[in-house]
């Protein structure tokens, strides 16, 4: 119940700093977007941790706050953001926590909306929405080789 409090408790800090900077920048529309895609693309395609729940809080209000208040993508530059996001979870999605336990039968699926989500971009053409995608994206990349034992 702890855990679970403790998961709770950090997302609740993350969205409510992240609204507090982006009302004080002006832009709380789009920061609130960047952590919403950001959020739910995760879910379905997992990713990197970092060690502790206050360094998570830290750099996730950083950069859900940071990018869409002072990055702009041109349409060309939008449309690479999409395609790298997109090779990226063809190639690596889903890369759950090792601490998740999501039945490998599901991962099909995962994948699948993984590639939905970041593929709709392309329709909706979003600067927010691409960089919040390709956050989320760089963070399923497996960066160190695992070990086999």
């Amino acid at each position: 119940m702890e855990y679970s409090l403790g998961i709770i408790l950090n997302t609740l800090l993350i969205i409510v700093c992240t609204a507090i900077i982006g009302l004080f920048l002006g832009r709380f529309a789009e920061c609130m977007t960047f952590l919403l895609c950001f959020c739910i693309l995760r879910l379905s395609s997992g990713g990197f941790h970092l060690k502790t729940a206050l360094a998570c809080n830290i750099v996730t209000t950083l950069i859900s706050t940071t990018l869409p208040s002072f990055i702009t993508l041109s349409d060309s530059s939008l449309w690479i953001a999409n395609l790298i996001s997109l090779v990226i979870m063809i190639g690596f999605a889903p890369n759950p926590d090792k601490n998740v336990r999501i039945p490998t039968s599901i991962y099909p699926l995962l994948k699948l909306v993984s590639i939905a989500m970041v593929s709709s971009n392309f329709f909706l053409q979003s600067t927010v929405v691409g960089l919040g995608f390709l956050v989320q994206s760089l963070t399923i990349i497996p960066w160190t080789r695992r070990r086999t034992q």
